[in-house]
């Protein structure tokens, strides 16, 4: 079965709005790369899915990009992607990525399903399908790449999840990056 991974990058002090958070690094774009290299479908909502596209595809073909701004995006184009939503146009995305497909159909069922199908990991990242999906019991590894910044306002990492008891987790890695990032692997118990 297909492993569902949330990924996201936080600040120290919880932070997860991307504008406040510190550019990427050369090492940790190159351990995020390898998170990517390890899923073939992304699972994103309408709000995360269009800060990706079109800026990763555009940097896929941009030759003055940094060599891990490019890899990083190769890795993202390459993937399939899911996205659920109700106000975005099927064709308009297929448009932008044609590896992609927008779903108006029920979360849970839906992911279930691509669970059982083959294929390598699942990769999520945002707030809020993310949170729905750690709601529903389907997040099986959490990835948190930790900034080297205090952002001091901007939304929490799931202050909008509502579980019925604690979710207890495992920390089966961690690396501290030369640039201060700090990258935490947890599986859920």
């Amino acid at each position: 079965m297909r492993k569902v991974i949330y990924a996201l990058n936080i600040s120290l002090d919880g932070c997860c709005d991307h504008t406040k958070q510190v550019g990427p690094e050369d090492d940790m774009l190159e351990y995020v790369t390898q998170l990517l290299r390890e899923a073939d479908l992304f699972v994103y909502g309408r709000k995360t899915y269009q800060l990706m596209v079109p800026y990763w595809p555009d940097v896929a073909k941009d030759q003055s990009a940094s060599k891990g701004d490019r890899d990083f995006a190769q890795a993202f184009v390459s993937a399939s992607k899911v996205v659920f939503s109700r106000s975005l146009d099927s064709a308009e995305v297929q448009k932008q990525d044609r590896n992609t497909r927008v779903v108006r159909a029920n979360l849970r069922d839906e992911i279930r399903k691509l669970k059982q199908e083959p294929g390598k990991n699942i990769l999520t990242g945002g707030v809020s399908i993310p949170s729905q999906l750690i709601e529903l019991g389907l997040v099986d590894e959490f990835r948190f790449c930790i900034s080297p910044v205090i952002a001091g306002a901007g939304r929490r990492l799931m202050e909008d999840v509502n579980l019925p008891e604690k979710l207890r987790l495992k920390l089966v890695d961690s690396k501290a990056l030369p640039s201060g990032w700090v990258m935490l692997r947890y599986l859920k118990q």
